[in-house]
């Protein structure tokens, strides 16, 4: 549903400042990505979850787990009729061990996921039912049939016969998933299912297609991780662009691979941008474009609890300006569209409270970000979200915090995204 006002669209010359796409070339070739297109993504970090004996977590939750089995319930944004699966111990320290899994379409999410018993697929890796993923590795499934409208919400249930002390998980999921003891991969009905937040352990569903489709992958901080959204409602800002998109009929797939707390340069509450790029971003089955959101946690961290001097912030904006040249360069390498964001205000923010040397900074960081050439598109968040009347601060019709926008906020993005920016392609460039 597109729910803005339609001066919003009639104002994107101030709303999203898109700068012409450089170096268009020519859609890529079918074989690019050998047919498929990634339809479902996250980015994942080591979490380890309190052992046995922490009174905070579920038993069933707590790690290492040990035959317990898993039903975690994604969206898929490209529609397909053949899947597979990307299992991840990314971050483990130790085998995954999984005796069993299965796929299968959800008809409906409450109060526990209804599974279409005539969709429900057993999943094989290398023609095998059970797998052995090692520290550090992730497997893909064999292909599976299932046909899958875009939108189509679909769960993935996985025994873990043993799994790492520290999982490799992706906490801000934004729906819940559930546990049972025991191998219950192949069973429909979990009536003692026990609900924890997050995505254990599964990084990416993709689909095949007879033609290459639009892939934007989306990343960022909490802004594009959806901070604020209520459990299970899909309301970041990606799955309503994802919404606009199906509504429109246009065959794309939009990939949110955000981090709560994540920051460009260094670590936060996960790895930073300039370390996952390539395998977060770039290496997702079909990209064609990437959007990247971030910085306001690298602007907030280096002067919250601590005084800053003008050295210590002219090197941090210096060290900015290099990261997301970095990111860039390594964008044009792939023949993927790189479409930077400016900075949303954060002056209203209590967490970072910035004094008026550190809101020149986000200013400066921005007017650099806007120069012709940065990226192959701009979005202007800043100007789409900033009070005119105090822009250091996010209009009140878009503010949850002061920092993150509100659902309101949310779908004021998604509804100023171009969709005509995805129906360009970029040719590779190599050098500087």
């Amino acid at each position: 549903m597109n729910a803005c006002p339609n001066v919003l669209r009639r104002s994107l010359q101030w709303l999203a400042l898109v700068t012409a796409l450089a170096g268009c070339a020519a859609p890529l070739p079918p074989s690019q990505g050998e047919g498929w297109s990634a339809a479902w993504g996250t980015a994942l970090l080591a979490q380890p979850v309190p052992q046995a004996g922490a009174g905070a977590v579920a038993p069933l939750w707590r790690q290492p787990m040990r035959d317990v089995s898993l039903r975690q319930v994604v969206r898929v944004s490209a529609a397909g009729s053949v899947l597979r699966v990307r299992i991840s111990n990314l971050f483990g320290n130790e085998p995954l061990i999984i005796g069993s899994a299965s796929v299968a379409r959800v008809s409906a999410l409450e109060p526990q996921p209804v599974l279409d018993a005539g969709s429900l697929r057993p999943l094989s890796f290398g023609g095998r039912r059970d797998l052995s993923v090692p520290a550090g590795g992730e497997v893909w499934s064999d292909p599976v049939k299932l046909a899958l409208p875009a939108l189509a919400d679909v769960a993935l249930q996985l025994h873990v016969e043993a799994g790492p002390s520290q999982a490799s998980v992706h906490p801000g999921s934004r729906i819940r998933s559930w546990a049972v003891p025991g191998n219950r991969a192949r069973t429909l009905g979990w009536p003692d299912a026990v609900a924890q937040e997050g995505w254990w352990h599964l990084a990416a569903i993709d689909v095949h297609t007879p033609k290459p489709l639009p892939v934007l992958v989306a990343t960022g901080d909490s802004i594009t991780d959806g901070y604020g959204v209520p459990s299970g409602s899909y309301q970041r800002w990606t799955d309503m662009l994802a919404a606009r998109l199906a509504a429109a009929k246009r065959d794309a797939a939009v990939i949110n691979t955000g981090i709560g707390g994540g920051r460009l340069l260094r670590e936060g509450l996960g790895p930073s941008l300039v370390s996952r790029f390539d395998r977060d971003v770039l290496a997702r089955s079909g990209a064609t474009h990437a959007l990247v959101l971030i910085g306001v946690n690298d602007l907030g961290v280096s002067h919250r609890g601590r005084a800053t001097t003008p050295a210590s912030r002219a090197a941090l904006l210096a060290e900015l300006k290099a990261g997301f040249a970095d990111l860039a360069g390594r964008a044009r390498a792939k023949g993927v569209c790189l479409i930077g964001a400016t900075v949303m205000p954060y002056a209203g923010s209590g967490y970072y409270a910035p004094k008026a040397e550190n809101e020149a900074d986000r200013q400066a960081l921005n007017d650099w970000l806007r120069e012709p050439g940065r990226f192959d598109a701009l979005l202007d968040f800043d100007a789409l979200m900033r009070d005119p009347a105090r822009p250091t601060h996010l209009r009140a019709v878009v503010d949850n915090d002061g920092l993150h926008p509100s659902l309101a906020g949310y779908r004021v993005m998604a509804e100023a995204f171009p969709l005509e920016l995805l129906d360009r392609r970029c040719a590779k460039v190599s050098g500087p």
